[in-house]
């Protein structure tokens, strides 16, 4: 092997030219018209959500208090009166029937009584129209009764 041979050998290979062509200013309106036309259609679809995930939330909780509310007739032999309410989960309940075996650390995990999504109290009766107790939540308008995302959040209701 002679120099130029080896020479050749190590030689880096020369670098292709590389075609640099960037998007016309067209090519990009017609992209960014078609993402305005896109968010135009998802959008107004995409706004219903957050009520109907708070509606999910809402059931959610009301399942969880259900649990705890079993919990504390486990202990207790009897649910908290609606005197005492749902507080009873979180505190021993001072008037009606007393709490016979009371969890020292309460029912609920965080120690105290979750709103509802839209920052309502949940209404609490027992013994209950439909059950033992019932549990409700008046929905986005605070109110009794309703409609679409003011309709009430029942626990019987809920599957």
């Amino acid at each position: 092997m002679d120099d130029m041979e080896s020479t050749r050998l190590w030689r880096r290979p020369a670098r292709p030219v590389m075609n640099a062509q960037g998007f016309t200013l067209i090519e990009i309106m017609v992209v960014v018209v078609i993402l305005g036309i896109l968010a135009g259609l998802i959008v107004p679809r995409i706004m219903d959500r957050p009520e109907e995930a708070k509606r999910t939330k809402a059931a959610i909780q009301i399942q969880s208090l259900e649990q705890a509310l079993k919990l504390y007739k486990l202990d207790n032999g009897e649910y908290p009166t609606t005197e005492q309410g749902l507080q009873a989960l979180v505190e021993p309940p001072a008037v009606g029937r007393l709490a016979r075996k009371w969890r020292k650390d309460g029912y609920l995990e965080k120690g105290r009584v979750p709103k509802d999504p839209w920052e309502n109290d949940f209404v609490y009766i027992s013994p209950g129209l439909h059950s033992d107790f019932d549990l409700i939540s008046y929905g986005s308008d605070g109110e009794p009764g309703g409609e679409d995302n003011g309709a009430d959040i029942n626990n019987w209701e809920i599957e």
